[in-house]
Order: C-alpha cells, then structure tokens, then sequence
C-alpha cells in the first residue's frame, strides 16, 4: 500500500459515505412529510417514531442505494482529481491505468462486503420492525391475510382447501384434506369449520366426515353435529403476509421460507428467488459501478464535473430501468429469477470492461 492508494481509498470512503449520509436526510424528511398526517393521527410520540421506524428506515434505503452512491461518490472525486490535473501526473509518473485502478477496487471490496452482509442479515432484521411499524400506524395494507380458495400441500401426499378463512378468530369454512397413494385418492376428511384451538398445530373441527377408499371399497364415518380435535401441520401464521415479507427474512430464514412454500405449494417461490439473488448481486454491482465511475470521470473534458455527474446520473437511470424490467420478466415470465436478476451486472459488466479499455491513459 502507497502514499498514493491511501489518498485514493481516503477519498473514496470520505466522499461515498458524505453522499450516503446527504442522500439518506432527504429520503427521510420527504418520506416524514409524506407519513405526518399518519403520524399525527396516531399520536405517537416523535421518540417512537424515530426509534421504532426510522432507525429501521435508514438502513432499507441504504441497501437499495448503496451500489448507486458508490457510482457517484468515484465520478464526484475522480472528475475533482481530473480537473486538478493530478490524474494526469499519476499515469505521467509511469504508474499504470490497472495499478491506479487497485485502490478503487480495494474500497469497493470493503463496501460491497458491508453491503452482503447487512443485505443477508443486518437489514431483514430492521426491514421487519419497520414493516410491522408501517402495518400498525401507517398502512394497514403492509399486512394481508389468505381469505378465500386456499390450496396447500401439507405433504407430498396430502392437500389441503379452504374455501374461506378468518384471521380474527382463526377459523376456516368449508375445509377439505384429501390423501394420495401412488396418485390415487384414498382417503378425504371434510369439515363445515375448523378453528385454531392453541399450540402445538392444534385444530377442532366442526360437523366433519371421513371417507376411506380402498379398491373399489368406500368407508363413510358422518358426524355432522359433532366436534373433534385434531392436529396439522400448518398454523394461522401460515396465512399471513406482509407485503414485502421477503425483505423481512435473513438469507438462512429465506431459503428455508422458499422450500417450504414450493412443498405446500402455497406459492411458487419465484419473488423470494429473486430477492435471494438480490442480496449477492447488489454487492457485485459495487465493483462494476466503480469501474464505470472511474472510466468516466478520469477522462478531462471540457464540461468537467458537471458532465461527469450528468454522465453518472444517466448510467445510475439506465442501469435501475433494465433491472427492473429483467426481474418483472422473472417475476411475470419464464425468465429464471438467477438470469433475471444478474441481467443488468452482465450487461454492464461489458460496458465497464469497454469503457477501462478506451479509458485516457
């Protein structure tokens, strides 16, 4: 390490962490005055709402952000150190355009690690007092709950259906469970209501039935006023979703999350997929928007920095517009989540080795 890798890894970590520091108070104070009403009408205190939501707030906005303050901050100082000549002296001092880059991609290192990290573990953690804040006091519809036609796997061979479900007393009307072997029906228990009666996974059912079929053999056991209690593997939690409940997850809780939703097939899993890869992208787009950075702004041009942040702020646009129509094709098509969500760092991953290339060196 250098005089020279020190100044740059100064410059860059100071003037990444003063954008994010800026950008991050104006998302909260136009976010406050969007939310005050709400905040007014419930009549919080501003510690609680300062504690309990942003707190929480800050750190979501930031792992969106991240990759994009990175791309500012190196176009901010590189074009200053273009405009001041002392690029210029760096590569006349026979310093290669590769050997300048090294203090770059060191700081991008250090930034893309903090950012896996919170995007794994730190921030689905803030992400689910946040959206239970917003659920309780801003907006009811962060938190939804199945309600009509619900189909389910409890195993490979048993399902579930639920014509209408209740979340406030737990109960579910016109319930059916129907058992499979070797993909023949064999057995079907049917109730005109079940109801949570308490852990673990137990449930009374309300006026039931249960055939049995064997060869051409069928068993009817009719109790149509009768309760019986019983267990399944499913609980009311089962029926609850927040709207973003994927970002509410650390990495170990998301896959688990997925396997489990792919096996009652209460969902096809395909938005968790996407945030999973999301969480290793994002860190990666760091060194790819760095490289860009510092191709674009290493160069002296005549419109100096402001050309240099324009040219950055039209590369930050285009490269949020193809990520999100590549994960809506994830989401809305058969493009697989992986495909859709590395998309936009492949694309510029070219973009950013062509413009090193031509870099003024």
């Amino acid at each position: 390490m250098k005089i020279l890798d020190w100044y740059i890894i100064k410059k860059y970590l100071s003037t990444f962490f003063f954008t994010m520091m800026l950008i991050t108070m104006i998302a909260v104070t136009i976010n406050y005055f969007e939310q005050v009403d709400k905040f007014l009408d419930s009549k919080l205190p501003f510690s609680k709402i300062f504690i309990g939501y942003y707190l929480n707030f800050i750190p979501w906005i930031n792992g969106l952000l991240w990759p994009l303050f990175a791309l500012l901050a190196v176009i901010f100082f590189t074009s200053r150190m273009a405009k001041n000549s002392e690029i210029i002296s760096i590569l006349s001092a026979k310093v290669s355009y590769s050997r300048f880059l090294m203090p770059y991609l060191i700081s991008a290192t250090f930034l893309a690690i903090l950012l896996w990290i919170g995007n794994n573990y730190v921030i689905p953690k803030s992400n689910r007092l946040k959206n239970e804040f917003e659920s309780e006091f801003i907006r009811a519809s962060a938190k939804r709950t199945l309600s009509s036609n619900i189909h389910f796997w409890l195993s490979p061979n048993e399902k579930v259906f639920i014509r209408d479900y209740s979340s406030r007393d737990s109960s579910g009307r016109t319930f059916r469970l129907e058992r499979f072997e070797k993909n023949e029906l064999v057995y079907t228990l049917k109730a005109n209501k079940i109801v949570y009666n308490g852990l673990p996974n137990k449930w009374r059912l309300e006026g039931y039935e249960i055939r049995t079929f064997k060869n051409l053999e069928e068993t009817l056991i009719a109790k149509p006023g009768e309760k019986k209690d019983t267990f399944f593997n499913f609980v009311p939690d089962d029926f609850t979703r927040y709207t973003e409940q994927k970002e509410m997850m650390n990495t170990s809780e998301l896959k688990k999350f997925i396997q489990y939703e792919q096996a009652k097939g209460l969902d096809s899993g395909k938005k968790y997929s996407i945030e999973l890869y999301r969480r290793s992208a994002d860190p990666f787009t760091i060194f790819i928007l760095t490289l860009i950075g510092v191709s674009v702004a290493s160069r002296k041009v005549r419109g100096g920095m402001g050309f240099h942040l324009a040219a950055g702020i039209v590369i930050g646009a285009i490269f949020v517009i193809i990520s999100k129509f590549s994960t809506t094709f994830s989401s809305n098509l058969n493009l697989p989540p992986g495909i859709g969500v590395w998309i936009p760092n492949l694309i510029f991953s070219g973009v950013a080795w062509y413009l090193v290339k031509t870099a003024q060196k």
